[in-house]
């Protein structure tokens, strides 16, 4: 309904709450909203007031499906992986090609920039592998807020895009830990580079 409600305090929060309660940037909110993602208006002196009850069925939502076969994580040597990639099908080949490795692996599925910064949130992975075009918060700004924040700028990132070295150039470029590849996705590559993760992650379960 989009009637002014008669008691905002009660059913609307600030931009600045709702970041609070989601754990998200103020810039992230304020995208939400413009994408729908949030049910919210503004009022006479342009500030925005976002109803409560869409930010509870949001982080409800990323809490039950957010992350497609999210568990809590799995103990010993299984690697923890986040794919952030908005294409259902690739999606499918991502989780039916890691399966099919037999490796010690946690996978983790999301289709935005908003839902991996979510997710890396409630539980860092130890690999991210995204796209770079998603819907909303694209891969270009999730990894500048992940190398921003000081608790994960080790995390490791793969980029798997079909965008040239050029248009990659236009949008700022990456940093240079990125591991960059093209698409199609290179499994083969990406094998060798998560068996050479799982055995580092081995290494070190040992020697704790």
């Amino acid at each position: 309904m989009a009637a002014t409600p008669e008691s905002p305090e009660k059913e609307y929060c600030s931009t600045s709450e709702a970041a609070q309660r989601l754990g998200l940037s103020l810039g992230t909110i304020q995208q939400m909203v413009e994408n729908g993602q949030l049910e919210g208006w503004k009022t006479a002196g342009g500030h925005r007031r976002i109803r409560v009850s869409s930010i509870e069925e949001f982080r409800a939502r990323s809490m039950a499906g957010g992350g497609q076969g999210g568990q809590a994580r799995a103990p010993g040597n299984a690697l923890q992986i986040l794919v952030a990639e908005d294409d259902r099908i690739l999606q499918k080949l991502y989780e039916h090609t890691f399966t099919s490795w037999g490796l010690p692996l946690q996978v983790r599925l999301v289709s935005s920039g908003i839902d991996g910064l979510l997710e890396i949130g409630r539980e860092a992975p130890d690999l991210l592998i995204t796209d770079l075009r998603m819907p909303g918060i694209d891969g270009f700004e999730m990894i500048r807020r992940l190398r921003a924040d000081t608790q994960l700028q080790d995390l490791d990132i793969v980029v798997v895009s079909g965008l040239t070295d050029d248009d990659i150039a236009e949008q700022g470029g990456l940093p240079p830990d990125v591991i960059l590849y093209s698409k199609p996705v290179p499994f083969r590559e990406l094998k060798g580079y998560v068996q050479a993760k799982i055995m580092a992650l081995q290494r070190r379960v040992r020697g704790a």
